[in-house]
């Protein structure tokens, strides 16, 4: 399967971020736990250059905990601030304030030295679509968030959202990059559901994930579905329909009801926790 997907939404914004980055202080780029790598843009890296850098490792209950406490060092070792967080249930969201503090420490002393004690520090957020980002704002800035209006030097009609006296956070559109050169990276973010269904084949997809789970998670597909355990994809995926009576006219086998299945059961966490890259890989 060859994986792309970049609509023209994506160019704009992108251009949108690089106007915007001269009045930030620190980015703060979600991540999801289950591809830390994966589904991290590295068209970013470049944008947020000589920015304090902020990676959440969003969907944490999700992964492999293991894993992602592998991720989690990884990224602080390569000099970012690294924090867990479940925007869903909200919890570990509270703790960025802090860490926001901790990133900006010299922005913040800055300022006190030239007497400016209350300029709040400013954060953009940024990440992949379906990484979780909406939820985290909205959990992050709870009922109480005020808008603070247009910023000088910032596109028109672009908002800010004031946190509390000391933060105010630019949201962006989720995007990804123009090209993916390793199509596992591709692979790994259809599998989370960053690239849109309708230009996937969900079938091929649920094939590659029957694959990387015999492979990594041995019997989570047995166990969960309470099917024999079959040496290749095909097989199991017949054994997932029969067991989920997956059935189309004619009596036949429904297989891209049983790849959704097998697909969405991933996805909400109902296989587990999995992590489906390591750090090791990306060395």
């Amino acid at each position: 399967m060859n994986f792309q997907w970049y609509p023209g939404h994506m160019t704009k914004a992108k251009r949108a971020m690089q106007e915007d980055i001269k009045l930030i202080d620190v980015v703060i780029e979600l991540v999801d736990a289950r591809i830390p790598y994966s589904s991290k843009n590295p068209d970013i890296d470049e944008l947020a250059k000589n920015k304090a850098r902020i990676i959440l490792l969003n969907k944490y209950d999700l992964a492999d905990p293991t894993h992602t406490k592998e991720w989690k060092t990884w990224y602080e070792e390569k000099g970012y601030f690294v924090a867990l967080v479940n925007s869903k249930r909200g919890t570990g969201v509270k703790a960025v304030h802090e860490v926001i503090k901790e990133a900006c420490k010299e922005k913040i002393e800055r300022d006190r030295r030239r007497g400016i004690l209350n300029r709040p520090v400013r954060a953009m957020i940024v990440g992949i679509p379906n990484v979780g980002k909406s939820t985290f704002i909205n959990s992050f800035a709870g009922k109480a968030c005020t808008k603070t209006g247009n910023k000088p030097g910032v596109t028109k009609g672009k908002q800010w959202i004031r946190l509390n006296k000391s933060v105010e956070l630019l949201d962006t559109p989720g995007i990804l990059w123009p090209k993916f050169e390793d199509q596992r990276v591709g692979l790994r973010l259809a599998l989370i559901g960053s690239i849109k269904d309708e230009i996937l084949n969900i079938t091929e997809l649920s094939f590659e994930l029957i694959k990387f789970l015999r492979d990594n998670y041995k019997n989570v597909l047995e166990k969960f579905y309470e099917i024999e355990y079959y040496e290749n994809e095909i097989d199991t995926l017949t054994a997932i329909a029969k067991k989920r009576s997956c059935i189309q006219k004619g009596n036949e086998l429904d297989f891209d009801k049983a790849a959704g299945i097998l697909m969405d059961d991933f996805k909400s966490g109902r296989l587990g926790e999995i992590t489906l890259e390591l750090p090791e890989e990306e060395e």
